[in-house]
């Protein structure tokens, strides 16, 4: 399959047409680390490549979106060494050693933020970004804008206001700059990123609130890891980012708290226990905080600083409306809790996720309402009732998070047939895997 059309890596998990969960007979027990974050991996992986001097990261996700990421930053002459979870790089210091080249970064939404304001703090050259389809219908317009007016000049190459875009490398100038912040925070990452390397300071001021803050935590954590300046009010709405560039050094990235939910998840539906070895509580990750979701249904949890540990619940609870704004990926994570709590669930404010790799709140309702699940859509979520699901075929969309929110859904019910299970390798190429260490049965069929 050419690139125009897929999203999957070398790194993923090819060839399987669907994947067969079996339902367990008893408790989920055991213990597991996860991969790295996705989110530390792809940003770390840019200011690594900016920055003056070698970088080494340790616990680099192997993924989908990192590949294309590698993959785009060797385009661009940037000099990389991997082994296992370690990969050096050499940075260019803000002056990309290819002036010119195309790249295709797959379905990565977040090199598709971050990657357009890192070319344009270049001195010279021009290329093309451009992503799968679904990724180009996915929105850019506030991180353009906001960098055009620091001097960058980036030009869409097709109707919409997304990918393909082609930047030029026109140096970036300091000044004040404001940036919506409702619809992703991620256009806030971008603009941060690539003014450590504008003329002057950056003076950034967010507009209609921030969703996802804790991202922006992470940014900025990386950031001054990497020797940037920043100074920022407390509620992320007002920054100033000095001109220092970013220096190289030897960085250790947290594993995947979204990832670990999943697993943890499991002890909830199947009242066993189930431990994550490299996941702490109060990790900058918003998802770390599902736990308490769970703790609020029943399940026994022990929130330790280096992992995170959950005893399932004989019936677990609902009757609740949740706003998931925070941690959104885990929205549909409740979506697989939800028919087996005692009373209906309400998910709100998550209206974003419409514009993720799928519309994950049709395509959960969809899912569900197939498996016989009473389920109420909503613009910015949906209400799920109690029920006794039944097994069916079910299409994850290209979709991660949908593929193993359904294989927590197989665990409990019978007959579930995952179509396209290769997606999964856009976070976790090993999710499958795992299930299996844990006693799952898991068949993959070509």
């Amino acid at each position: 399959m050419s690139q125009e059309l897929t999203s999957r890596s070398p790194w993923a998990l090819h060839g399987y047409k669907e994947a067969i969960v079996s339902p367990v007979q008893g408790p989920i027990n055991g213990s597991l680390r996860v991969p790295g974050s996705k989110s530390y991996t792809n940003r770390a992986l840019i200011l690594a490549a900016l920055a003056k001097g070698k970088s080494t990261l340790t616990g680099f996700l192997k993924s989908d979106d990192a590949y294309w990421c590698i993959e785009s930053l060797r385009r661009l002459g940037i000099q990389l060494e991997m082994e296992e979870d370690e990969i050096t790089i050499e940075g260019c210091n803000g002056q990309w050693p290819v002036k010119e080249a195309e790249l295709f970064i797959g379905a990565a939404g977040t090199i598709a933020r971050f990657l357009p304001g890192a070319l344009a703090v270049c001195q010279g050259g021009s290329w093309q970004i451009d992503g799968i389809e679904q990724l180009r219908g996915r929105p850019l317009s506030p991180l353009i804008d906001a960098l055009r007016k620091l001097g960058a000049e980036i030009d869409y190459q097709s109707a919409q206001e997304g990918l393909p875009i082609r930047v030029k490398g026109t140096g970036l100038r300091g000044g004040s700059i404001t940036i919506p912040g409702h619809v992703s925070s991620q256009f806030l990452s971008g603009l941060l990123i690539a003014s450590s390397y504008a003329r002057d300071p950056v003076t950034i001021q967010v507009e209609h609130g921030l969703v996802q803050p804790d991202y922006i935590g992470i940014t900025l954590q990386l950031m001054k890891q990497f020797g940037a300046k920043v100074e920022h009010d407390e509620g992320y709405e007002r920054f100033t980012v000095y001109p220092t560039g970013y220096t190289g050094g030897e960085i250790t990235l947290e594993a995947d708290a979204s990832t670990a939910n999943y697993f943890l998840t499991l002890a909830a539906l199947t009242g066993g226990r189930v431990r994550v070895e490299n996941v702490g509580y109060h990790s900058y990750q918003p998802d770390a905080k599902f736990i308490d979701i769970l703790e609020m249904m029943g399940c026994e949890v022990d929130k330790g600083e280096t992992y995170l540990e959950v005893k399932g619940a004989k019936q677990l609870r609902g009757g609740f409306d949740i706003d998931m704004k925070p941690m959104s990926d885990q929205a549909l994570t409740i979506a697989a809790l939800a028919p087996f709590a005692d009373a209906p669930i309400n998910v709100y404010n998550v209206a974003h996720i419409r514009t993720h790799e799928s519309d994950r709140i049709a395509v959960i309702c969809q899912a569900l309402t197939k498996m016989g699940i009473k389920v109420e859509e909503r613009e910015d979520g949906f209400k799920i009732y109690p029920g006794t699901p039944r097994g069916a075929r079910l299409n994850p969309h290209d979709d991660h998070r949908q593929a193993m929110v359904f294989a927590l859904l197989s665990v409990k019910v019978p007959g579930i047939v995952i179509e396209d299970p290769g997606c999964v390798s856009k976070t976790c190429p090993g999710f499958f895997s795992e299930l299996q260490k844990l006693g799952v049965q898991v068949a993959l069929k070509k």
